[in-house]
């Protein structure tokens, strides 16, 4: 009986460590990044403290005069949701931007769509033929905001010329290879 309990935990562990592989290899966006290309990827920290890996991803694989684009953020630690889009109004307030009723009408739309994150938990932008944005999550299409402008702002926050984080936009588009 020993053995056999042995044999099955022996069994068993490649497929329970394989697992999360699987169900992250197959979500957040996967079949639609699955045409584009990778451009470039960074990691984020602040202070300590690791905060996400992000991916950008393009029609063309480079930054430059892409038709499509996609952001992928592959969280390293827990995150409410209310802070995920507070942090987007400071970073557009920061490149300046206005938070007039069409921002606030963005943001009440990002606290209606995404979720809270955990530490794994993933996040993409699309960016449509429209130049709209669609949100994916772990479980699928979280929703989207159908707003060319909305879009372009943003991936701003990452991809500015202005972008706070200068080292991981040049990570993420390219400067740096």
């Amino acid at each position: 009986m020993k053995s056999t309990f042995a044999r099955l935990s022996v069994l068993a562990l490649p497929m329970l460590l394989l697992t999360p592989n699987i169900a992250a290899a197959s979500s957040c966006a996967a079949d639609q990044l699955e045409p584009l290309k990778l451009v470039g990827e960074t990691r984020l920290s602040v202070m300590f403290w690791d905060v996400y890996d992000a991916r950008l991803y393009t029609n063309t694989g480079e930054y430059k005069d892409a038709d499509q684009r996609a952001l992928r953020l592959d969280y390293l630690r827990d995150i409410d949701a209310e802070d995920l889009v507070e942090t987007t109004q400071e970073e557009w307030e920061r490149l300046d931007y206005a938070i007039d009723d069409e921002a606030k009408g963005w943001l009440n739309t990002l606290t209606d769509i995404w979720p809270n994150v955990s530490e794994g938990d993933c996040i993409t932008l699309v960016e449509t033929s429209e130049g709209y944005a669609e949100f994916y999550g772990n479980d699928g299409k979280l929703g989207q905001i159908e707003n060319k402008e909305f879009t372009q702002k943003f991936l701003d926050i990452w991809l500015s010329e202005n972008s706070r984080f200068e080292d991981e936009r040049d990570e993420l588009t390219g400067v740096n290879q």
